[in-house]
Formats: C-alpha cells, sequence, structure tokens
C-alpha cells in the first residue's frame, strides 16, 4: 500500500458506522506518512459538512494518525497555547483518494494545561442503539478512551512536551 507522500496535499474523510461520510477536511499537508502514523498540517482550511454545511477552520492545526490506536488528534494552535480536539474513532486507512476513518461520535477536548474533558455521549449512546453497535465495538471504544486519558496523562506521542511546535515548524517549510 502506498501512503501519501511528504508535502503532498490530501483530504481527510470521516464516516460514521453506516458508511455514511460525516465530514471531509480539504487542503491538508503530509508532514509524515508511514504505515504507522500519519501526521499532517493544515491552516484555515475548508471543511465540508455531510449536511452540505461549509466551514473553515480558524487556526494552524496538526494531526496525528496512529494505525494501532482507535483515536486521532487535532491539536489547535492558537495565542493563548495548543489546544487539542481528540475524535475516538477506527484506525486511519489510505487509499489513494483520502485519509479515512469511521468516528464513532466520543470527544476529547484537552486544554493547553492538560485538563480535559468528555464529549458527546448523548450523541454516542443514540448512534449506538440507531447503528447497533455491536458489544465487543463498545468495548474496543471505552478502551480507546482509557488510552487516550492515559496518553494526555503520561504526556505520550502528540501530547509529548515539544511535539507539536516541532511538527508545526516542519508544517510552515511548505506554507
Amino acid at each position: 500500500m502506498n501512503f501519501p507522500r511528504v508535502g503532498s496535499s490530501i483530504q481527510i474523510h470521516s464516516y460514521k458506522h453506516n458508511g455514511s461520510l460525516h465530514r471531509i477536511w480539504e487542503d491538508t499537508i503530509i508532514l509524515k506518512g508511514t504505515s504507522k502514523v500519519v501526521i499532517a498540517g493544515n491552516d484555515r482550511i475548508l471543511v465540508r459538512e455531510s449536511d452540505g454545511r461549509n466551514w473553515r477552520t480558524r487556526e494552524p492545526a496538526i494531526c496525528y494518525f496512529d494505525a494501532e490506536q482507535w483515536f486521532n488528534t487535532i491539536a489547535m494552535i492558537r495565542s493563548d497555547g495548543i489546544h487539542y480536539y481528540c475524535n475516538i474513532g477506527t484506525p486511519f486507512t489510505w487509499d489513494e483518494e483520502a485519509l479515512k476513518y469511521i468516528d464513532y461520535d466520543l470527544d476529547i477536548k484537552v486544554a493547553p494545561d492538560m485538563t480535559f474533558k468528555l464529549l458527546d455521549e448523548d450523541e454516542y449512546e443514540l448512534h449506538q442503539k440507531q447503528m447497533n453497535y455491536p458489544p465487543e465495538l463498545d468495548a474496543i471504544l471505552q478502551r480507546s478512551v482509557e488510552t487516550l486519558v492515559s496518553w494526555i496523562h503520561q504526556r505520550k506521542g502528540p501530547f509529548a512536551p515539544q511535539f507539536i511546535e516541532n511538527w508545526y515548524e516542519r508544517f510552515l517549510q511548505y506554507r
């Protein structure tokens, strides 16, 4: 399988459990693309929602996708520090069209001081019933929340000191 080459611009597609398209992020620049990890950057890019709405991101962001973890992170670089938005979802796939994953509603928002909050539990419960998530999937997703919280506490992966700053410096080379 080929992976996106460094410096190339890709789209990111998220889907729901039933296969419906959820969201598309345009013009994301690959900073690292391997079978294990994809790290990418973007700034003020167009995002298309499944309902047809379009909006633009407000700040530069570094995205981290791990092929072995059921979550991904978007680190938004703001004047008051780095804010993270973490999606609980499947490990990524790449198919030449886009980097893709299934979004399972649960999110964790992390502030610059590394305090965090679990979001969208009501949306998860609704979709779990509507789309008949199997019990095995629920167990994987709950473990993934625990793993993500552990990474935040340990400052592991994209939460490590200087991780985002270093990748942002690389991203600036492609702007």
